[in-house]
């Protein structure tokens, strides 16, 4: 317990700039979070670079479940950023679930391959094993929405994603599960149940400015912790994301109130 009777809770920090200063120093250990977003706002430069930061600066191992593309393209692309994700791998501390390419129907070379890429339980039982095997204590699934639409009855849909995350939390996995957002919309995921089996709802969205487009993130929510209110510039540079920092460091334009 620390001042003013407030429970010291562990924190996890991403390690991507800007961002673990938004909510006290980071996630809160054992959670899962959603990360939503239209098409090209980053969610997954953002996933990835919160487990590489885990293995790279923190220690820990993570486990990346792929619904939306090949692991093939999912290295290729973020080589650009300087992360060697199979050198991870072999070295025993990160893990990537093939989880696409039996949705298209494509043989996979995968060490892992799910292939049932629509099924939860399936899913929890690749994650557990994973995890037994190297220990690991992050984990970023992406995506949800391609689970959603198999399910399609929204009671469906906030019961198997509940059993994901609560699984998730229980053998001490600390998640950001990604959700696609359609572009321009105003709702915080994309079936509207998806931040309801969350500890908290982080939002990445762009708007028009004049003739430039501005990137911006928004803590929806998190609970157990005293996060930011603001909406704060964020780009993608040569290293990952950055978000420029607290409100108050930027000019008023740039910083919208939610």
């Amino acid at each position: 317990m620390g001042q003013n009777g407030k429970l010291n809770l562990e924190r996890v920090p991403t390690g991507i700039e800007g961002f673990d200063e938004l909510c006290e120093k980071g996630l809160l250990r054992n959670r899962s979070y959603l990360l939503s977003g239209s098409t090209g706002t980053g969610k997954t430069i953002f996933g990835i670079q919160y487990l590489y930061n885990g293995i790279t600066k923190y220690g820990e191992k993570g486990i990346y479940i792929a619904t939306e593309e090949r692991p093939d393209q999912l290295r290729e692309n973020v080589l650009e950023f300087g992360w060697d994700l199979e050198a991870l791998e072999n070295e025993g501390k990160l893990a990537i679930v093939d989880a696409c390419s039996a949705k298209i129907g494509i043989p996979s070379h995968e060490k892992y391959v799910d292939m049932r890429p629509f099924d939860i339980g399936s899913i929890v039982d690749q994650i557990i094993e994973i995890q037994n095997r190297i220990g690991a204590k992050r984990a970023v699934v992406d995506s949800t929405t391609s689970i959603g639409y198999h399910l399609l009855d929204s009671t469906k849909i906030r019961l198997e994603l509940l059993k994901l995350s609560t699984t998730l939390e229980i053998i001490g996995l600390t998640s950001i599960l990604t959700c696609e957002l359609l572009e321009g919309a105003i709702e915080n995921s994309r079936f509207g149940i998806e931040q309801f089996v969350a500890e908290g709802v982080i939002k990445l969205s762009t708007k028009q400015v004049d003739n430039i487009y501005l990137s911006n993130i928004t803590i929806i929510k998190m609970r157990g912790s005293n996060h930011s209110k603001q909406v704060h510039p964020y780009e993608i540079t040569s290293k990952g994301i950055k978000i420029g920092g607290k409100a108050k460091d930027f000019p008023t334009q740039l910083c919208f109130k939610v």
